[in-house]
């Protein structure tokens, strides 16, 4: 019986009703018949699950040895297949190729990438402190390693508007240590997540980047090339247009002094 009125539902019917689940049913509802997967396979039903900019989105998308799609390969792709890719393979999405889009497999959400050269740091064009270099298994062409670090405050900041609604988000710190460091397992930094121009009083904790001293497999995740993350705060998306500031502080003072942090950028995504 199930299957009689499965084979007489039209098919835009249903795509309609797989549209309404999530991208996980979709890809299961694919194996119940031949008519289930043709309409789950759908442009219909894939383009509900992107974003509603995301042709705004992937026309901003450049070329880069990093992130090779280009955005008339993008839009030669049916929608499935462009939302496996971006899912799959960030891409570049500035002017200037210092930020990274990619969407979270499960849900569909945004996911951004704000690359070092985005980020406020002092010192940034004095090579005594910062230098400047190309790392194959980075997202960006470049990446900044502080060989100098005593009184050093890193900002990224984010809008909210650019990010996927009502939902909850947290800030990750991505690095990795140079061969030669000095104290990232005695000494914290400061770690603080907030929204810019509020009452709300800034919360911060510390940290110790150096994963040989801290034990903690929920803020350590080995990534591609050896890069670590380590989670600098949580958010809500209300829908209102706000600016989210991600903070990084290094305390001043001989006995805080570090050398030798290589900062690829800050991650912003939905927390799972």
């Amino acid at each position: 019986m199930d299957d009689i009125i499965v084979n007489n539902l039209p098919a835009d019917c249903i795509s309609l009703i797989i549209s309404l689940t999530s991208p996980r049913d979709a890809c299961r509802l694919s194996l119940v018949s031949p008519a289930f997967k043709s309409a789950a396979d759908s442009d219909t039903v894939w383009e509900k699950f992107l974003p509603s900019d995301y042709q705004r989105i992937i026309a901003s998308n450049s070329v880069s040895s990093s992130c090779p799609s280009s955005s008339v390969l993008l839009n030669s792709l049916s929608k499935k297949d462009l939302y496996f890719r971006l899912c799959n393979n960030p891409i570049l999405i500035d002017d200037d190729n210092n930020m990274c889009f990619s969407l979270e497999k499960e849900s569909g959400k945004k996911c951004y990438m704000i690359g070092a050269r985005a980020l406020s740091i002092p010192y940034i064009f004095s090579p005594k402190f910062c230098m400047w270099k190309s790392l194959p298994e980075s997202r960006f062409a470049e990446v900044v390693e502080l060989k100098f670090m005593m009184l050093t405050e890193v900002l990224g900041r984010i809008e909210t508007k650019i990010l996927s609604p009502n939902t909850t988000y947290a800030a990750y710190f991505v690095y990795k240590l140079a061969e030669r460091t000095a104290r990232f397992g005695k000494t914290p930094v400061q770690l603080s997540v907030y929204f810019e121009r509020t009452d709300e009083p800034e919360k911060s904790y510390a940290v110790l980047l150096d994963p040989a001293a801290n034990k903690s497999s929920r803020q350590f995740l080995d990534g591609a090339g050896g890069w670590m993350e380590i989670e600098m705060g949580e958010f809500f998306v209300n829908g209102d247009d706000r600016t989210v500031v991600c903070r990084f502080y290094n305390i001043g003072g001989l006995y805080y002094r570090k050398h030798g942090l290589i900062i690829q950028g800050i991650m912003v995504r939905p927390r799972s």
